[in-house]
């Protein structure tokens, strides 16, 4: 029988990356029993960066006071709404268009017909690990997210050892 456990090489898998989003997103919906509270609620860009959620590059270019230190300008239930969202594309899948739709998009983003395709297929690998990692590197900010956005409600209602 074949044991699963949790070493350093497991830390960077894609699985175990979408399972602690999916955790952390299912930690969230259970503990924020009044979503409605966190409406006009702003998420602080230095509560993600406490996180590790935000890049250094666009928190240089806003200062404290700036009204965009808000991330994104959006408040704590639209995070919560976009975290269950994907947490839910994750789980059950994004309705796909129609195949027409599909090929006639791709033709459009390459530029071109089959003579093209061919190109695209020699460097698969190349392009299955960049999406690969990018997809990891977005998971865990999410996941980073819907644990702030815990958090801080946890502080709003003024429950702050909870669940611990």
């Amino acid at each position: 029988m074949m044991q699963i456990c949790d070493s350093y090489s497991q830390k960077y898998s894609l699985f175990n990356a979408m399972n602690r989003f999916i955790g952390a997103v299912n930690n969230m919906d259970q503990t924020v029993m009044v979503p409605s509270l966190l409406r006009d609620v702003p998420l602080l860009l230095e509560e993600l960066d406490a996180a590790g959620a935000v890049c250094p590059q666009r928190d240089a270019a806003l200062s404290p006071g700036d009204p965009g230190a808000y991330f994104s300008r959006r408040d704590m239930y639209s995070h919560y709404m976009l975290l269950k969202s994907i947490r839910n594309d994750i789980e059950w899948g994004v309705v796909q268009p129609p195949a027409g739709e599909e090929a006639a998009r791709k033709k459009d983003k390459l530029g071109g017909g089959p003579a093209e395709e061919g190109d695209g297929e020699e460097d698969l690998e190349q392009q299955f690990h960049y999406h690969l990692s990018g997809l990891h590197s977005v998971l865990s900010k999410l996941t980073r997210k819907a644990n702030v956005l815990t958090n801080r409600y946890k502080q709003e209602i003024g429950v702050s050892s909870w669940g611990h």
